[in-house]
C-alpha cells in the first residue's frame, strides 16, 4: 500500500486549502484513512481520520468546525479540506492508512500501518 500526500502550499490567514492523499495497492474501500501533522519543534499530532466506507469521522479539537475530511473511493482518494486556516495549522501534514473493524476511525499513530510522505502546509500573518 503506497499513498502520497499533495496539496500544500502557502495560504494567508484565514484562507482555506484543500489536500489530497492518494491511496493505492489493495482495494482503497478496505481503508480508514487519517490525517496527523507535525509543526516544526513539535510531536506529530492527530488531525481528522475518516472510517472505512465513509460513515464515520473524528477531528482533533483544535481543527473542529474548520477542517472537514471525505473521500472518492472511486478516486482512490481522501481529501482534507481546511478553512480559516491559522499560523498554528503551519505543518507537515501526512496521512495514513489501516485495515480497522467497519465503523471504527483510528485516532492514534500507533493504529495506522501505512504511511505516506507528507505535504507542507505553511499559513502565513
Amino acid at each position: 500500500v503506497q499513498l502520497q500526500a499533495s496539496g500544500g502550499g502557502l495560504v494567508l490567514t484565514g484562507g482555506s486549502l484543500r489536500v489530497s492523499c492518494a491511496v493505492s495497492g489493495w482495494p482503497f474501500s478496505n481503508y480508514a484513512v487519517g490525517w496527523f501533522r507535525q509543526a516544526p519543534g513539535k510531536a506529530r499530532e492527530f488531525v481528522a481520520a475518516i472510517s472505512r466506507g465513509g460513515g464515520a469521522t473524528s477531528y482533533a479539537d483544535s481543527v473542529k468546525g474548520r477542517f472537514t475530511v471525505s473521500r472518492d473511493d472511486a478516486k482512490n482518494t481522501v481529501y482534507l479540506e481546511m478553512i480559516n486556516l491559522k499560523p498554528d495549522d503551519t505543518a507537515i501534514y501526512h496521512c495514513a492508512a489501516d485495515s480497522p473493524r467497519w465503523g471504527v476511525v483510528p485516532g492514534k499513530e500507533t493504529e495506522y500501518k501505512y504511511w505516506g510522505q507528507g505535504t507542507l502546509v505553511t499559513v502565513s500573518s
